[in-house]
């Protein structure tokens, strides 16, 4: 499977696991010049920005390994961005990272990591 299509499997379940959690989806690949932001979501009286990485079954390295200090960074800014543009309701604000893991082409797991990293 390529990785655009890995990517897109990813944040397919990660929306479903956001919804079925009774979270309300408010965007998904928001973009900004500072970075991209694969869901936002609220619930639980908190808003949710998420970053999904999705790997193969059996890989080297963790998914959440992928999220750097530095692509940390590019998010909470993509986020500021979110909340300059969308208003800032006052909300506590989150940030996940949902790994995604699949074989062949089907997802076999999905593993949410609530505030794995902070602003």
């Amino acid at each position: 499977m390529d990785r655009k299509t890995a990517g897109i499997m990813g944040e397919v379940a990660a929306a479903k696991l956001y919804r079925k959690a009774g979270y309300r989806l408010l965007a998904s690949n928001f973009r900004t010049r500072q970075g991209e932001i694969d869901l936002v979501a609220e619930g639980a009286g908190c808003l949710v920005f998420a970053e999904v990485k999705t790997r193969a079954e059996g890989g080297i390295a963790s998914p959440r390994e992928a999220v750097t200090p530095a692509k940390q960074r590019r998010i909470v800014a993509a986020a500021k961005g979110y909340l300059e543009k969308f208003g800032d309701s006052g909300r506590p604000v989150r940030f996940d990272v949902v790994e995604v893991y699949y074989s062949g082409d089907a997802v076999t797991r999905v593993e949410q990591i609530e505030n794995a990293f902070t602003a």
